[in-house]
């Protein structure tokens, strides 16, 4: 009872925080810039919650004061079953009651018809929800949480029912909320009024379902080519990075570092970059092209402009993602059954095939599933090396911004992307299902993992050196790109790109960043580094909750967490921009918008890696240290944590390089004051000036290397084989845990 109390007191004290010393509405220059502290709380602008009620007329919010109310009584009850559902009432009553309020009174008075007609026109209206009203939301849902756990949910561990229903609350407002926002535009004109005639004529459109080319014709529908084209960028992408994870980890390859580095420069360049460097060795005028024509006596074609270009295009880019999910989960097989194999008398290539690869399924699955998704969703490449043969991705931006002008027809283009996402989706989960992939038990795994077959060891090498090459060549091309006057045309030396983007001067005895890059660097910097921890302790919590936790409606919310990741980043920038452009909750042009765009586009990366990684871990490990007196929350952090290094360091080094090379959301959502790096490079390539794009693009990648560097230094590297790892985090951690026990 202590405990419950005190987490209890806590959270109400914070609440009654919230509603009493902080601004309740948005401060339109920004909470943490206190230019509101003068004025507070004398202004009804950052006047907080209690004297918004009492004061400016805000009758509506003294339903807060209830449910808070509600709460400081059940925090006296004696019975844990009436407590508990005194709690949850309350907290469940606060965040419905501040959703509703929020959506239905906006800055003129009532935004829903209804509302008016029951309660009459009220005078004013209120802004968007600032600090104080969002903290007391946190707040009840911590109280809902505290309610459940107190009758049971979860064996009443509040920290993992907690857990859960943040999670929940996270992705209801960050994913629901704004898709939820743009879906209903394919219902509606202009004006706002429901009309279904533009839902019906896009829906049945021909150019998005013909099969022509089935019969002769010239192209297949929109929605076949982007779904044959993701399906073959799927298989490639799963099929190297098993390769190189292979080469990595179970081979003498004698460059292996080089490999590792190779791997990830494609995920940390721009995406239009690999582009440009792709016509430039193979376009009509290319390098590569003009010396083949000028050999072999054949006209120059455009075979790179078309489905065949993009395929090369996404698959060396989302190769790396496919070897990050991937050498976590070939690392993890066990030595001891690869050897228990062979001491049945099976060779290596049946070793490898029987035993070695199944346990690699989850890792598979989920690697097809993350290129099938970000094929899908890609926009970058296919608006570059497109051509006439646009996918589905691109043609919702044009839907937008271009002549066309037609939210209906981008909705429904999305809900049709959607569709196909979530398919994969449940087909992975239907060849998963029902099957065990523990490998990682409580015992130590001394042993060494078997060479693999001598064929399949040719095979891999000769699909991952010529990669190396290809890879070497294209970025070879893109440094040259920023040392020459102009690319392609006047490849004279220079230094004047580098110069004009990152110049740094002196005056007055301190240093002026001069380049026209800085501004946009640091901002890119600040934002992507503040994101990449949010996204990752975000997807490993939800990765722990739907791997180690049953609960109602589990696969429902994991089926959830695809959707902002299926769909294309130009679909949930105009999302956000629709739904976070006005109350209840206002954050266009701010770093918050990015933050959210970023976490809840990502995640779904961290949770796919960390489903992969904590399948192999058994659970056994959790109920050891549970039936020691340890809690969940030390559980996490004694025993699943450290064992889960490969799966953060993914996820850390994913976020991070997509929060800075991510464009097609973006575009829609930077401002002046948070200018993302990809905008201004795009701006620097319709303005003509190349130099300057590659040179800025250049440093990027040297940058994100290092800070790539210093993830991989700080998470450090799981070792369960030769020093018995396990048995090592066991032995640290009994003890401590018999100690809490006696104490």
């Amino acid at each position: 009872m202590d405990n419950r109390n005190r987490r209890l007191d806590i959270v109400l004290a914070i609440a009654i925080a919230a509603t009493i010393v902080l601004p309740w509405y948005r401060i339109e220059k920004g909470f943490f810039s206190f230019s509101w502290l003068p004025d507070f709380p004398r202004t009804d602008a950052v006047a907080p919650g209690i004297l918004q009620m009492t004061i400016y007329g805000r009758w509506w919010l003294l339903a807060v004061l209830f449910a808070l109310a509600v709460a400081l009584v059940a925090r006296f009850v004696a019975d844990p079953m009436g407590r508990g559902a005194i709690l949850a009432w309350a907290g469940g009553f606060g965040v419905l009651f501040l959703s509703l309020q929020g959506l239905a009174i906006g800055a003129t008075g009532w935004t829903w018809t209804i509302s008016e007609t029951l309660f009459g026109q009220i005078v004013g209206g209120q802004s968007s929800m600032g600090a104080g009203a969002v903290l007391a939301s946190i707040s009840f849902v911590l109280i809902f949480s505290f309610g459940l756990a107190e009758r049971g949910a979860m064996r009443g561990d509040a920290f993992v029912v907690s857990t859960i229903s943040m999670l929940v609350f996270l992705v209801a407002v960050f994913v629901f909320y704004p898709i939820g926002s743009m879906f209903i535009g394919a219902f509606q004109d202009f004006n706002g009024s429901a009309n279904f005639d533009g839902f019906s004529r896009n829906i049945a459109d021909s150019s998005i379902w013909s099969l022509d080319c089935l019969i002769g014709g010239a192209r297949c529908g929109i929605a076949w080519r982007t779904l044959f084209l993701a399906i073959l960028t799927a298989a490639g992408s799963t099929t190297l990075g098993l390769a190189f994870a292979l080469v990595a980890t179970r081979t003498r390859f004698p460059f292996k570092k080089g490999l590792r580095l190779l791997t990830v420069l494609p995920i940390i360049t721009p995406p239009f970059v690999i582009g440009l460097a792709l016509t430039l060795l193979f376009g009509r005028a290319g390098v590569v092209t003009q010396e083949l024509s000028s050999l072999l006596g054949v006209e120059p074609s455009r075979w790179l402009y078309g489905l065949t270009g993009i395929w090369i295009a996404q698959v060396l880019s989302f190769t790396p993602i496919s070897f990050l999910v991937l050498i976590g989960v070939v690392e993890g097989v066990s030595p001891s059954m690869e050897e228990a194999s062979q001491t049945l008398r099976a060779n290596r290539w049946r070793t490898f095939w029987r035993v070695s690869l199944p346990l690699m399924k989850p890792g598979l699955a989920n690697a097809f599933l993350i290129g099938f998704i970000e094929s899908m969703a890609d926009f970058g490449n296919p608006l570059v090396l497109g051509g006439s043969h646009g996918v589905l991705s691109t043609e919702i931006f044009f839907a937008v911004v271009g002549s066309q002008n037609d939210p209906s027809r981008a909705a429904v283009l999305a809900m049709i992307l959607l569709c196909f996402t979530l398919s994969a989706f449940l087909a992975q989960r239907v060849w998963l299902s029902g099957k065990n992939f523990a490998t990682v038990t409580g015992k130590g795994d001394s042993g060494s993992h078997i060479a693999l077959p001598r064929g399949l060891s040719i095979g891999v090498h000769a699909i991952v050196i010529p990669w190396m090459i290809f890879t070497l060549v294209v970025y070879g091309m893109i440094i040259f790109g920023g040392f020459v006057k102009t690319w392609g045309l006047d490849n004279t030396l220079t230094l004047a790109h580098y110069t004009k983007a990152f110049s740094v001067t002196m005056r007055d005895g301190s240093i002026a960043w001069t380049g026209v890059a800085w501004n946009s660097f640091w901002t890119t910097m600040e934002i992507a580094l503040i994101s990449a921890p949010l996204t990752a302790a975000v997807g490993l919590a939800t990765a722990y909750v739907i791997v180690r936790q049953k609960f109602a409606g589990r696969e429902l919310f994991e089926f959830a967490l695809m959707m902002s990741f299926a769909i294309p980043g130009t679909v949930i920038g105009i999302s956000y921009i629709m739904a976070f452009n006005l109350p209840p909750l206002e954050m266009t042009g701010t770093a918050l918008v990015l933050v959210a765009c970023f976490v809840f586009r990502n995640m779904p990366v961290g949770v796919r890696g960390g489903i992969a990684a904590m399948s192999q871990l058994d659970k056994s490990l959790d109920e050891a240290s549970m039936t020691l007196g340890a809690n969940s929350f030390r559980t996490i952090r004694k025993v699943i944590l450290p064992l889960l290094r490969p799966a953060i360091t993914a996820a850390l080094v994913y976020s991070f390089v997509r929060a800075i090379t991510s464009i097609s959301a973006v575009v829609f959502l930077v401002s002046a004051q948070y200018n993302m790096a990809t905008s201004y490079i795009v701006g620097l390539v319709e303005n003509g000036e190349y130099g300057v794009a590659i040179a800025y693009s250049s440093m990027l990648i040297v940058v994100m290397i290092g800070v790539i560097a210093g993830f991989q230094l700080i998470v450090g590297e799981r070792r369960l084989r030769r020093e018995n790892r396990v048995a090592g985090i066991a032995s640290q951690t009994i003890p401590a845990f018999s100690e809490e026990k006696a104490a």
